[in-house]
């Protein structure tokens, strides 16, 4: 299963060329990790797989790391890669996102993404293909920690197989 977190584009998300630039695709991905990932503390919305409806954070259900100031955990990125496969445009309506998690180990989990056109739109678009590798760190000792047992059971459900990009 996989989440669907809308994201709406910026006008300065542009570049000359008059499409998303290569460097704000990672700002995307970033939001969307963000809104399936990180608890604001108040994420009093249900989940709702699938739920595009809004343009607010659609799942607390995996929404269990901490990502305010002065956390315990911070969440790193080890590595990202980015497969462009057709230019995205400036649309109104919010690109849909597509996240899940590709593998999940003991301290790293990879999150992969599919970047596509807005829900309904036609024709459908696949614009990119993506992949974080993402590490918990303890923020006292700066070191790797475990992923714990309501993070694992909270992403479980969107696990699938990873990406395996085709233009290498």
């Amino acid at each position: 299963m996989r989440l669907n977190v809308p994201i709406r584009l910026r006008w300065s998300d542009l570049d000359a060329y008059g499409h998303v630039n290569n460097a704000e695709m990672l700002r995307l991905l970033e939001e969307a990790r963000i809104i399936a990932l990180w608890s604001s503390g108040d994420d009093a919305r249900p989940a709702v797989p699938g739920d595009v409806d809004s343009g607010e954070a659609l799942s607390a259900s995996t929404a269990v790391l901490d990502g305010r100031p002065g956390a315990d955990t911070l969440s790193l990125i080890a590595r990202q890669e980015i497969e462009y496969l057709a230019p995205i445009p400036y649309l109104r309506q919010p690109i849909d996102v597509q996240l899940w998690v590709g593998r999940m180990g003991g301290a790293s989990l990879e999150l992969c993404y599919e970047v596509r056109s807005p829900v309904g739109m036609e024709p459908a678009t696949l614009y990119a293909r993506a992949a974080t590798t993402l590490v918990l760190v303890d923020a006292a000792s700066g070191r790797p920690r475990r992923i714990n047992e309501r993070e694992r059971a909270a992403w479980a459900p969107f696990e699938e197989a990873p990406i395996e990009f085709h233009r290498r």
